[in-house]
């Protein structure tokens, strides 16, 4: 689970996100096997209505939820904010492979399929999701830096203070 407090007060469900992420992997050994630019239109088309939540156009989506009912697995919840991250760096990630493959770039795709595979594997093996790592640690550097902020910016009204009175 999560590092920190509940970041949204959406949740969703992370066995279908683990089942999802599997078929993230399946379409990517297939990419890399095949350098057939129409897996990664598939990567990109299903990340993309899931970015717009719109799951029933999702076939990666209707699979798992296909699975998870019937076999009457119960929805283990979890926050939705770094899982949504993690869906929009597959999203970026999944346009880039097609954009390389279509300029004929397989050598770079197969790096950058590669490391989707390895970050799809992660999630369905180990429930390892690396965009919300990712995602905690841009929070916490975000909390950081406000509160670093907030400290100059109460000892500069403190010192004004000071020398107005």
């Amino acid at each position: 689970m999560s590092p920190s407090c509940p970041i949204s007060t959406r949740r969703v469900d992370s066995n279908m996100v683990r089942l999802i992420s599997m078929q993230v992997a399946l379409f990517t050994v297939i990419l890399l096997f095949t350098h057939e630019v129409v897996f990664a239109f598939v990567l990109l088309f299903d990340f993309s209505v899931r970015a717009l939540r719109k799951p029933t156009l999702s076939p990666f989506h209707q699979v798992a939820k296909f699975v998870l009912q019937g076999w009457d697995i119960a929805p283990k919840l979890c926050d939705e904010s770094p899982k949504r991250f993690a869906l929009y760096m597959g999203l970026v990630t999944s346009l880039i492979l097609v954009i390389l493959y279509a300029a004929g770039l397989s050598k770079v795709a197969t790096v950058i399929a590669i490391i989707l595979l390895l970050c799809a594997l992660l999630e369905t093996l180990f429930d390892f999701c690396i965009g919300c790592k990712i995602y905690y640690a841009i929070q916490i550097l975000g909390s950081l830096k406000n509160r670093r902020f907030s400290k100059h910016s109460t000892k500069a009204t403190q010192n004004h203070d000071r020398d107005i009175h």
